[in-house]
């Protein structure tokens, strides 16, 4: 039995981790055990996470298994276009120019600001009144 390559990238975005894996295949994606179109059921979200392939024409060469848990599901399409990036460089060095070019192997910092106590929200006071 031959060994398949496989190369990894791990993806994240406010509270989304994206572990992907690429294994040369016809270009299916398989999100959760679930395909991309059933698990997103959004074009924009699906159109993020195929921007990578697109960039580096690999689109139909390789299969993404990727597994996806925390935050929404914009930061879950983020996390997975910077996991699949990574792996394409794992892939083939010569990518990572195009790829950074383009803005996803940069991590987004934005996260959700943490409540304070006192407040309603991180930043949202109760109703002040002097009387």
């Amino acid at each position: 039995m031959a060994v398949q390559l496989q190369y990894y990238g791990t993806g994240r975005r406010k509270n989304a981790v994206a572990r992907v894996r690429l294994v040369a295949g016809e270009g299916s994606y398989t999100i959760n055990k679930r395909d991309m179109a059933e698990y997103f059921g959004k074009k924009t979200l699906e159109m993020i996470v195929r921007q990578p392939m697109e960039i580096t024409e690999t689109i139909g060469k390789y299969d993404v298994i990727a597994r996806v848990h925390g935050g929404g599901s914009t930061g879950q399409a983020g996390a997975l276009r910077m996991g699949i990036a990574r792996a394409l460089i794992k892939l083939d060095d010569g990518m990572r120019p195009a790829l950074k070019r383009a803005g996803f192997l940069t991590r987004d910092p934005r996260m959700k600001e943490r409540r304070k106590y006192g407040l309603k929200k991180a930043r949202k006071a109760p109703q002040f009144s002097k009387r």
